[in-house]
């Protein structure tokens, strides 16, 4: 898309609406466009605050936040990077943040910062937050713009790029084997080669400056690929976004790029895990769903079944037994009825217009554990034309469902 770096972003979109794709692609390149104008002001410096999440250790919005870089972006084109280790950047924020509750009662968390600022499963109230412990932080850079990125994007970067070595570290970092030899080197690796630990996540910084420049020498055909790449990845929530002008981001949210959770007013289903005290067990844990709805009975009754499989067999420096934290979001007006398989009590609450469930489950390794919860639903559910919405948490990769429905005259679908 840098391509269009020296023509007038203005005249090219009257062409996208007559382009010979489908409307959702016209739309998708018409706010591909308006975003690169947003960070394409002449002589305008731009500032885009990056959360890298690690999703081989699960939260709410992605993935556990060890590091996150400030980008400077002038006449399209990066002009910084700065990236920062979270372990080291959190000891500037005071601790005046109470921590969710899981966090401290499951973590012992005593102030919540950066690293965990992620705990929304809603990107906008994440970025906010993020943006909000920068400041605590020391942070001074006017933020223009938040992204968070999933692990899964450096495999898309480097299968185009090709293999990248970065100097002072060993071997090549590959498409098929970047992520694990990122975590070993910044978990293990570092302190093989003498590396303070302090220092370790400086790798982040410099792996970042080679793609900086391999990405802008691409061809026009591989800048292509890596942008359709890339657009995947926003479809499947490895990348969201949040702009702070309004009308922008209102755009991003139309085309689903912006991780929002939605209003809804039939039917809504989604499934929140929060990995805690489980290392990077999340590269092990498999999950699928089952969801089966009566709308036979005088109240609308729900059976959702989520089950674990923890195919790891052994436990070694990135895998444990699993500890997570799931929140069920479900219709507001839901009633608990019934559950098994979690550890602990069912904890209720109400947020982004959801009735929420939350519970800890334990999935040792080897084993696989299904949770099964049983609740009634508001009557506005039940009509002829019932429909479902189910959202998908970023980072949690394919999760599939069995979605079964008795309709009033008794009939399943």
């Amino acid at each position: 898309f840098l391509q269009f770096k020296n023509r007038n972003i203005a005249n090219l979109k009257p062409l996208v609406r007559i382009a010979p794709v489908g409307s959702e692609r016209r739309s998708e390149i018409g706010v591909l466009m308006d975003i690169y104008g947003q960070i394409d002001n002449a002589g305008e410096e731009k500032n885009i605050l990056v959360l890298f999440q690690n999703d081989l250790e699960l939260r709410p919005g992605g993935g556990f936040i060890g590091a996150f870089g400030v980008i400077k972006v002038k006449n399209g084109k990066i002009a910084d990077i700065q990236v920062f280790d979270t372990g080291n950047f959190d000891k500037n924020i005071p601790d005046t943040e109470t921590p969710p509750a899981p966090l401290a009662d499951i973590l012992g968390t005593e102030s919540w910062k950066m690293r965990d600022s992620n705990w929304s499963p809603d990107f906008r109230l994440n970025a906010e937050k993020a943006e909000y412990f920068y400041r605590l932080g020391g942070g001074m850079e006017n933020i223009d713009a938040v992204i968070a990125i999933n692990t899964l994007v450096l495999n898309s970067i480097l299968e185009i790029t090709g293999p990248v070595k970065i100097e002072g570290y060993p071997g090549e970092y590959r498409d098929e084997n970047a992520i694990l030899q990122l975590e070993y080197q910044v978990e293990k690796g570092y302190a093989e080669q003498g590396i303070a630990k302090g220092e370790r996540k400086n790798i982040m910084g410099e792996l970042a400056d080679v793609l900086s420049q391999k990405t802008q020498n691409l061809s026009l055909s591989e800048q292509l690929a890596l942008l359709k790449s890339l657009e995947n990845h926003l479809k499947q929530k490895d990348i969201q976004l949040f702009f702070q002008d309004e009308n922008l981001q209102k755009e991003i949210e139309n085309i689903n790029w912006a991780g929002q959770i939605k209003d809804y007013s039939g039917d809504y289903l989604m499934a929140v895990d929060a990995n805690l005290l489980s290392l990077k067990s999340d590269y092990c844990i498999k999950r699928k769903m089952d969801y089966r709805l009566d709308l036979s009975t005088d109240t609308p009754q729900a059976v959702l079944n989520i089950t674990y499989s923890h195919t790891c067999r052994a436990k070694d420096w990135m895998t444990s037994d699993y500890r997570d934290w799931l929140r069920v979001y479900a219709p507001v007006g839901s009633y608990f009825t019934e559950s098994s398989g979690e550890t602990g009590d069912i904890q209720f609450s109400e947020e982004l217009g959801k009735k929420v469930f939350g519970m800890r489950v334990d999935v040792p390794i080897g084993e696989s554990k299904t949770i099964t919860l049983k609740y009634k639903l508001p009557q506005a559910v039940k009509s002829n034309d019932y429909r479902l919405l189910v959202q998908k948490q970023s980072g949690s990769g394919d999760v599939p469902i069995e979605i079964s429905v008795k309709k009033p005259d008794g009939s399943e679908v």
